[in-house]
């Protein structure tokens, strides 16, 4: 079995491989392919939620059109009735 001394040489700590800079580079990267891989599931999930948000707005400007429109023909129905109503007087 292989021993490491400090610098300092104030403590010894055993190898748990012939290469411990393999392993821990091999378990970096293991860590590194599941962060990239829960980072691509928050980003799906996050554009999910954008194009959801982005339909709501969609809707609520179709509405805040539609009810202009309404406001629109509920005035011209307005002056009709008005027009109408003077017509009637006078004759």
């Amino acid at each position: 079995m292989s021993y490491q001394i400090s610098n300092n040489n104030t403590f010894t700590t055993a190898l748990t491989s012939p290469n411990p800079y393999i392993t821990r580079k091999l378990n970096n990267m293991e860590e590194a392919r599941i962060m990239k891989e829960e980072r691509n599931d928050w980003m799906k999930i996050y554009h999910k939620m954008l194009k959801g948000l982005e339909a709501m707005i969609d809707v609520q400007k179709q509405i805040r059109d539609m009810i202009k429109i309404v406001e629109e023909a509920n005035t011209t129905i307005t002056e009709i009735e008005g027009t109408i109503l003077k017509a009637s007087n006078n004759n």
